[in-house]
């Protein structure tokens, strides 16, 4: 590995780790309910299908299904992390078994 691509690799852990803990510190007074607790438990899912929907939408079956596969997932409201882990799997199953 490059040492430019673990700088990069290691600037943007650093920067998703700063931003979560600033979200937290902005937040640490204030006491969420309702419609803004529902509004940030609804933030991961949304920004994962925005990083994978061009994927989905520009590739073949393999994508398309594993796609298909990882929401239902989500539908049954499995962890994220077990969520994410089934659609890898997913998609590397069907791209070797359709090429």
């Amino acid at each position: 590995m490059s040492s430019t691509a673990l700088l990069a690799i290691i600037g943007m852990g650093v920067a998703t780790y700063l931003t979560r803990l600033s979200g937290f510190y902005l937040l640490r007074s204030v006491n969420l309910s309702g419609p803004m607790k529902a509004a940030l438990d609804a933030l991961p899912p949304a920004v994962l299908m925005a990083v994978i929907a061009p994927v989905i939408l520009t590739t073949g079956w393999a994508e398309s299904i594993a796609a298909a596969i990882t929401a239902i997932a989500a539908f049954y409201r499995l962890p994220l992390t077990v969520t994410i882990v089934i659609g890898i799997v997913s998609v590397v199953l069907l791209r070797s078994v359709l090429g």
